[in-house]
């Protein structure tokens, strides 16, 4: 992107970048694993006392997005965030050197760190962990929204998932929803029998269901394609090839209008079932939504 284009802070972050490129870094460093992650190391230790954790030194190793600084001299408080839960870091001078820590202070909120350290409990008895090292492993050069307002702009939301799932994690939690959704109705249908496939995206006639669909060339053919509308027609031939329980969970595409509850682009599960009638259908489709 052109300089012109970039804000003072944009700015700021790609010559923070070029830093560590002459003082030999890697702004975008890998092969550094982290043992734990925040969820783990809450279930395991976030019951213990002050005095417990002083006296098993528990070392742990995670890394997260920095949510948040409190800077206090030669020192500072750290907010990381992983894709589990948040978990914040004590950062010394005394602890890391001067050289790190003058490294250290040049991060910025939305960088990906690794932090290596003990647990601890801070004096209003917050699990923490003093870091006896921190690395950079992914220098952000753009901002995150302000913190205590986040990302509300409703088109911007849409636009820019990735930044809504980093500010809100009630999004987040939406999308381990449907992971978690998609994975029941595949092992649901397959624990009776169902087989799952994958069907043609493109076909040769725009058949399925009354939609308008998007069209496509195929060089090598030279014919004209078209995004599938629905998976039907294909997977009525399986039927016909033998195979009496089917389903398909994919991307269907219809060029028509968008709204909250239309996309052009959108997932469907269609199945079907030889020998069965539309009443077997509405009981296991009803046994499904139960299950749900």
């Amino acid at each position: 992107m052109s300089q012109q284009y970039l804000s003072d802070e944009e700015k700021t972050r790609r010559e923070k970048l070029n830093f560590y490129r002459e003082k030999g870094m890697n702004p975008y460093r890998n092969g550094l694993s982290p043992k734990n992650d925040v969820a783990g190391i809450r279930a395991a230790h976030g019951t213990k006392t002050r005095e417990e954790l002083e006296a098993a030194k528990i070392t742990v190793t995670y890394a997260g997005r920095i949510m948040a600084f409190r800077h206090f001299g030669k020192a500072a408080f750290v907010q990381l965030k992983d894709r589990t839960g948040t978990l914040q870091s004590y950062v010394a001078i005394q602890d890391i050197g001067v050289e790190k820590f003058g490294v250290f202070k040049t991060f910025d909120v939305g960088d990906i760190v690794y932090v290596e350290g003990h647990l601890f409990r801070t004096k209003t008895d917050e699990l923490s962990v003093h870091a006896t090292g921190i690395e950079l492993l992914t220098k952000s050069l753009k901002p995150l929204p302000e913190k205590f307002h986040g990302l509300t702009d409703v088109e911007q939301k849409y636009r820019m998932r990735y930044v809504d799932l980093i500010m809100n994690d009630d999004v987040r939690e939406v999308f381990l929803m449907r992971s978690r959704i998609v994975s029941f109705i595949r092992d649901f249908l397959a624990q009776r029998g169902f087989f799952e496939v994958e069907t043609p995206m493109m076909h040769a006639i725009a058949g399925g269901a009354a939609a308008r669909p998007f069209k496509t060339h195929h060089n090598a053919l030279d014919m004209e394609l078209f995004l599938r509308i629905a998976p039907e027609l294909y997977l009525k031939r399986l039927l016909v090839g033998g195979m009496e329980k089917v389903f398909e969970i994919n991307r269907n595409f219809r060029n028509e209008g968008i709204s909250v509850r239309h996309n052009p682009e959108f997932t469907m599960l269609e199945f079907y079932w030889a020998y069965a009638t539309y009443e077997d259908l509405m009981d296991l489709t009803e046994e499904m939504m139960e299950g749900l």
